[in-house]
């Protein structure tokens, strides 16, 4: 009996780890934190639309993909990324967003990310970074 109950708790439990890794492995957010937290404006430009909107520290900026990227280069070469957490996320296809915590610089900022599916492919239309 304590053999048979052993055995479907793994079982359950297997179940419930598969649809966790499934669930990262479709996680737009996990690669955009990766860079964000790296500090690496260059992969983190892959994944911006061909236009977005970049609001750093109120700085408002509607602007093409090279433009973005300069931006953030800048902003991560003034503030060097310490840690990047996510701390929630919402929406649901064809637009989705993060707010996260990034410590960098020694200051403290939250970062909104919204990013849209067109054609398939997540692209991110919207950075805004505030200071805490």
């Amino acid at each position: 009996m304590k053999k048979t109950l052993l055995i479907s708790l793994m079982m359950v439990l297997s179940v419930f780890k598969f649809n966790a890794c499934a669930a990262e492995e479709g996680d737009v957010f996990i690669p955009i934190a990766k860079y964000m937290e790296a500090g690496d404006s260059e992969k983190l430009s892959a994944w911006f639309g061909e236009n977005l909107q970049v609001d750093v520290l109120g700085q408002i900026n509607s602007c093409t993909r090279t433009q973005a990227k300069l931006i953030m280069k800048n902003f991560f070469a003034k503030y060097t990324p310490k840690s990047f957490k996510i701390v929630h996320k919402s929406g649901r296809p064809p637009m989705n967003y993060a707010v996260a915590n990034l410590d960098a610089g020694g200051s403290k900022f939250r970062v909104i990310i919204y990013v849209k599916t067109v054609d398939g492919k997540n692209e991110i239309q919207q950075i805004r970074i505030e200071e805490q």
